[in-house]
């Protein structure tokens, strides 16, 4: 396969991260290009490294990603679709290796707390890493058959380990939220169904205003998915915030909820139109109880 942007999917972390492998997932015709930082990752985008990105957003377990909502306004990209990734969390270990020789595992510090149950019961001591991958490449390296890494099946492949246990995370649903991004948006009619519509905002500094603005969502009939907030401006003041809601900024319904909106805040930037994953569903209804 040729090595152009057109082919080339970026995502945050090392190869073998859940990040690569939601990519192949999407993208299964694309190389994946891995990235240091989640600012890494929106500049191979933006300076024509990768066509696009797949960046997480919220995991079931773990909640929101830190840091993404401040990268997503200022990343001048637009996000084109969803993506839900289960993660199965794998024992890896070098080749041979058995439980009762293991006395250390290293992870990154979601999958270790992800993974509490089974640490305790094999009597191991969490090393925390920057990255899933870069845990299981260190082990595949240092070769000491004492210490396993938590990753996925596929860092075990490529970094020749073995999956001593697989699905070892607390929680069967956890399952992590992924963004697909671009340069361009994608063309989406105003009457296509199940489309979702990102935006973000800030509330002018008056009583109320922020249940103001919100209201024309419920006397229009917009469902809104997501509402997060997060601080801005180095203080404890401004506020900014992230929403997603169901359909086209163009609906009837949307738009003067959207009117509305804008009447109470300074600013109102839209980050993406984009078709709803089935998945999400799935996911929903699964996990009611």
């Amino acid at each position: 396969m040729t090595n152009t942007k057109n082919n080339i999917i970026a995502f945050q972390g090392e190869l073998g991260a859940n990040g690569d492998l939601a990519c192949r997932a999407v993208r299964s015709d694309m190389q994946t290009l891995p990235c240091h930082t989640f600012e890494d990752t929106f500049a191979a985008v933006n300076e024509g490294k990768a066509k696009y990105l797949l960046i997480p957003i919220d995991n079931t377990v773990a909640g929101r990603v830190a840091d993404i909502h401040h990268l997503l306004p200022e990343s001048g990209l637009h996000i084109i679709g969803e993506h839900f990734q289960r993660v199965e969390h794998h024992l890896l270990v070098v080749k041979g290796t058995q439980l009762e020789e293991l006395t250390h595992v290293h992870s990154h510090v979601h999958a270790l707390n992800q993974c509490k149950i089974a640490i305790q019961d094999y009597g191991l001591e969490p090393m925390v890493h920057v990255d899933t991958a870069a845990a299981a490449r260190e082990i595949s390296e240092r070769g000491e058959r004492a210490h396993a890494a938590i990753a996925s099946e596929l860092a075990g492949e490529i970094y020749g380990l073995d999956s001593l246990r697989a699905n070892i995370e607390d929680a069967d649903h956890n399952t992590t939220r992924f963004l697909l991004m671009a340069q361009e948006p994608i063309p989406v009619l105003a009457d296509d169904n199940d489309l979702i519509t990102s935006f973000v905002f800030r509330v002018r500094n008056v009583s109320a205003a922020l249940y103001k603005a919100l209201g024309g969502f419920a006397t229009n009939g917009v469902n809104m998915l997501k509402l997060e907030s997060y601080l801005v401006g180095g203080g404890f003041i401004a506020a900014q915030f992230y929403a997603e809601v169901e359909g086209h900024p163009q609906n009837s319904s949307v738009r003067m909820a959207m009117e509305e909106l804008e009447f109470f805040t300074h600013e109102v930037r839209f980050l993406g139109v984009y078709p709803r994953n089935s998945a999400r569903d799935i996911i929903n209804k699964n996990n009611i109880g």
